[in-house]
Formats: structure tokens, C-alpha cells, sequence
């Protein structure tokens, strides 16, 4: 089975080499880590002796480690709260987090620092997996959303280590996909000890695709969880001041945009409000800057804009951006994509408002749009929307108070995906 799945995955590589090696150099990524990736250069991870709450070692026992996988910055974010739990009593475990992308790596090194160690996930050859798997050691693997791969999840059951899909989701165009290859990917599907998903219609997705019903659990997303409720973040305001946005001015804060969403946005901006915009992806931040004429973009350090326009071109400071804004305006909820995460800026008191697309986010959406705390409309409308907000502070007050109403229901996520951990490690460690 194993020369198979390299077989196929060399056969597909060859002939979409390419698409993905163009798509790789614009966006500046083909020197990127491939002797990891391919399993070359492997992780050095020390071991780890239990430690007590007194601070004393337990003795010679070797901590449990738990492999958490998150593939990129999103999921990164939403694992912060989970690694520490994992990590303190009563579990003890030495948690280890591979990331796939360069962003998200950057991003984990950021987040976890020297607290956990961050290691790069192997592509899905069976010789890169199986040196990654001897090296990490893992005695359970906890898999964020739905990142499940035949050779990955092979060899963990071959070595006879429980694997759980946590914050699961399995969003609808995804999950037809997967269906007409059903009886291809449902030998995955079924490997997995645990699936946590975030809300009924994923499970049943789950479980169409081959997880026993009596693995499936409802757990709700750990993004609420980070969305942390605060009325200030540390360095917002050297961060207006370095841009030099205009503290007297509204400001609109458009975060994780696509392309040509800064456009819409700017031009439905009224006259003598700023806009901060945050394009999604590091290769989208020039022609975001060259689309809105006479804006300030961050990594040039350079302070103020006669057009009222900026550029946050630096990756871990949109927090702080949001911070300052009288209004955000969710990017790639416009277009063709498919939204993004409303949670962080709710929870800073903020006004969101989205477009029509929110198919990832739609459990999210739903929950902050039935109490009030989510403002949804159209591109067509968003003009007229920014407009009657920025001139109704009671309202906006209104709109932040009911998302974080949502927000403190919801949260606990984390705590019980911690609970399915240490349930597998116990299995385990009875066999």
C-alpha cells in the first residue's frame, strides 16, 4: 500500500509540477524547508521527565508526548490555550507542534517560543513520515480541523498511536469532494480514535465518510477560546503612532482581505475616515499597497498618509490593529473565498461586519448573527452599512456587547479536546 500512495503522490507532483512551482516562486516560497519536509534533516527533540506541581521530577518517567499538528497560522492561533493545558497537570506532556507552512511556522516559534518545541510536518512519503514518526516519538497525535493523509495515518496506527481529528470540520464543498472518492479516502477516516468536531453537521460528515459514531463528539471550536475578551493590546498605539494613522479620525480596519476586496472597502469608506488594510497573505501585500494610491505601508517605517489609506505588511500585528479601529470589515467574505475568523476582533469590543461569504466560519457566523453581535450585508450595501454604524455609537456599543455575550458562552473548547487527550493516553498506556 505504501508504494502506492509515493507512487501516486510522485505521479501527481510530476505532472502538476508546473502549476505549483510557478504558484511557489511569485509568492516567494520555493526555498522553503524541503529537507524536513521530505524527511532529510529530522527533529532533535530532548526528552522530557514528568514534572510535579512542586517542581521536583517524578522520578525517571518520561513524559508523554503529544504531536499537535496545525497547518498554518489560523490554526496555530487557535492551539495556544490547548498546548498549555496539555502541558500542565494533571497530564504532564511534553507537547511537540508541527506546522506545514513557512507562516505558520514563523508564526509558532512566536506564539510557543521556548515553551514547546515547533517542528515542520513531513510531506506524506512513506520514508519521510516514517523518520518523522521515529524521531517525534509521539505517543498520541492530536490533528487540528481535517488534516488526515493515508501514509500519516498508516503508520501511526502500524506503531499503534491513537490519532484524533480536534476542532474538527469538514465544510460542504470539501466534503463532496470527498464522497465521490469515498472508498479512497474512507480507510483514513476510519484510523482515527477520536474525531472532536465543532458542530452536528461536521460530525455527520465524519461519519459519512467511515468514523464510528461512538468516536464522534461535539465539542464546539477552540477558536472562541483565543478570542480573548480585552479592551487594550499592548503596542496598538506605538503601532498608530509608527504608521502615523490619525488618532481623532474613525478608522476601519479591514483584516484578512483578498484581492480587490481592498478596493471595495476603500471605496465605501466616507470621506475623512482612515482605512488599515490587511491583506491574508504575504504575497497579496504589493499589489494591495499599489491598489490604494498614496498608503503607508508598514514595513516601510514610514509615519502618516495624505490619502488616509495603510498597509499592514507585517505578519502577528493585526491584533493590535484591530485594537484601534472603530469598525472592521472582514476580508474575503466579499469574493470568491469562503470568510474569515470574526472571533478575535469581537472580543476586543469591535464591530465586525462581513460580506455574504462566511461557508468556513458559518457555525461562528450563525451564533454571533442570531444575538445580535455579527453585522451582515452585501458589497452593494457595505457603503450605506459603515455609514449608519460610524453614526451610531449606541448601536455599535449594542453589536460589541452581544458578541461577547456569545463569546463567554461559547468558550471551553480546548478544555475538553485536553479531556480526549488524556482519555487515549490512558487507553494507551491500560493496553
Amino acid at each position: 500500500m505504501a508504494i502506492v500512495v509515493d507512487i501516486a503522490f510522485l505521479l501527481f507532483a510530476i505532472v502538476t509540477m508546473p502549476f505549483w512551482l510557478v504558484s511557489m516562486w511569485k509568492r516567494g516560497k520555493l526555498r522553503t524547508d524541503w529537507s524536513s519536509r521530505l524527511g532529510w534533516r529530522l527533529p532533535q527533540i530532548p526528552e522530557q521527565q514528568v514534572t510535579e506541581q512542586n517542581g521536583t521530577k517524578a522520578g525517571a518517567q518520561r513524559a508523554p508526548r503529544i504531536l499537535l499538528h496545525a497547518v498554518s497560522v489560523g490554526e496555530v492561533n487557535a492551539a495556544r490555550i490547548l498546548a498549555d493545558i496539555l502541558a500542565a497537570e494533571p497530564m504532564n506532556a511534553q507537547v511537540i507542534i508541527s506546522v506545514t507552512t513557512d507562516t505558520g511556522i514563523e508564526r509558532a516559534r512566536k506564539v510557543f517560543g521556548s515553551r514547546h518545541t515547533v517542528v515542520r510536518y513531513p510531506f506524506d512519503f512513506s520514508w519521510s513520515v516514517r523518520r518523522f514518526l521515529g524521531a517525534v516519538r509521539p505517543n498520541v497525535v492530536l490533528l487540528m480541523e481535517l488534516e488526515i493523509w493515508p501514509n500519516f495515518t498508516r503508520l501511526c496506527a502500524n506503531r499503534s498511536i491513537p490519532i484524533a481529528v480536534i476542532n474538527g470540520r469538514l465544510s460542504a464543498r470539501s466534503f463532496a469532494r470527498s464522497l465521490r472518492v469515498r472508498w479512497i479516502l474512507s480507510p483514513m477516516f476510519r484510523r482515527l480514535s477520536r474525531v472532536a468536531a465543532q458542530d452536528q453537521a461536521y460530525a455527520d460528515r465524519f461519519e459519512a465518510m467511515g468514523v464510528a459514531r461512538n468516536r464522534i463528539a461535539v465539542t464546539g471550536t477552540m477558536k472562541w477560546d483565543t478570542a480573548e475578551i480585552a479592551d487594550h493590546v499592548d503596542g496598538a498605539e506605538e503601532l498608530a503612532q509608527e504608521m502615523g494613522i490619525d488618532r481623532s479620525m474613525p478608522l476601519i480596519v479591514a483584516g484578512s482581505t483578498a484581492l480587490g476586496e481592498e478596493i471595495l472597502i476603500s471605496a465605501a469608506c466616507p470621506e475623512g475616515v482612515q482605512l488599515l488594510c490587511a491583506p491574508r497573505k504575504p504575497e497579496w501585500f504589493d499589489q494591495t499597497s499599489r491598489a490604494l494610491p498614496g498608503s503607508v505601508r508598514r514595513s516601510e517605517k514610514h509615519a502618516g498618509s495624505a490619502s488616509g489609506r495603510f498597509v499592514l505588511d507585517t505578519i502577528g500585528e493585526l491584533r493590535k490593529a484591530y485594537s484601534l479601529a472603530d469598525l472592521v470589515v472582514l476580508g474575503r467574505t466579499f469574493g470568491i473565498l469562503h470568510g474569515s475568523d470574526m472571533m478575535e476582533p469581537a472580543g476586543l469590543g469591535k464591530v465586525v461586519i462581513v460580506g455574504p461569504r462566511v461557508d468556513d466560519f458559518q457555525s461562528t457566523a450563525d451564533a454571533l448573527i442570531k444575538s445580535g453581535g455579527l453585522v451582515q450585508t452585501s458589497a452593494e450595501n457595505l457603503r450605506a452599512t459603515i455609514a449608519e454604524l460610524l453614526a451610531d455609537p449606541k448601536r455599535r456599543e449594542q453589536i460589541a456587547s452581544a458578541a461577547r455575550d456569545v463569546i463567554r458562552k461559547e468558550q471551553g473548547a480546548s478544555a475538553r479536546h485536553a479531556k480526549i487527550a488524556q482519555e487515549l493516553l490512558q487507553n494507551r498506556g491500560a493496553k
